[in-house]
């Protein structure tokens, strides 16, 4: 199978379906986990130095992209410190768009319940009980500033 004509074929059906949050995590859950093998198998290759044992390298790459890092297993070299660095970005890439989606989602429950008039009833009460303390403040601190300048 040609690569070229193999990738084209993956950005068209991934550009058919509509991109939700939901199919971004995963999306982006499967690329950290590609990321974080292939991290733990290129370590293990280009720094055998500090990672003895396959497992080693592998436990040292999930510690890293769950941005654990006991510090027990470190890259000296500049090959694998720059593996690192490349599962970290992925790690905390991958934090970040499940926190949007977790947050994305909660927002659109929130849309959605508040659609039939409750939310904006809510906003004019609140908009009023804030007018209503505001009114009050302004009128204890004028009341306050006319009892210094009285003194």
């Amino acid at each position: 199978m040609n690569a070229p004509k193999a990738k084209l074929r993956l950005a068209s059906r991934l550009a058919r379906r509509t991109l939700t949050p939901r199919r971004a995590a995963t999306i982006i859950g499967a690329y950290t986990i590609v990321v974080t093998l292939a991290g733990g198998i290129l370590a293990r290759i280009a720094d055998p130095r500090d990672f003895h044992s396959l497992g080693i390298s592998l436990w040292w790459a999930l510690q890293t992209v769950t941005t654990v890092g006991y510090g027990d297993v470190v890259p000296r070299d500049a090959s694998g410190r720059t593996i690192g660095a490349v599962v970290m970005l992925s790690g905390i890439g991958f934090l970040t768009v499940v926190t949007a989606s977790v947050t994305a989602a909660l927002i659109e429950g929130i849309r959605h319940r508040t659609r039939g008039g409750v939310g904006d009833e809510l906003d004019s009460h609140f908009a009023e009980e804030i007018s209503a303390r505001l009114t009050a403040i302004e009128a204890l601190l004028e009341e306050r500033g006319a009892r210094g300048r009285g003194s």
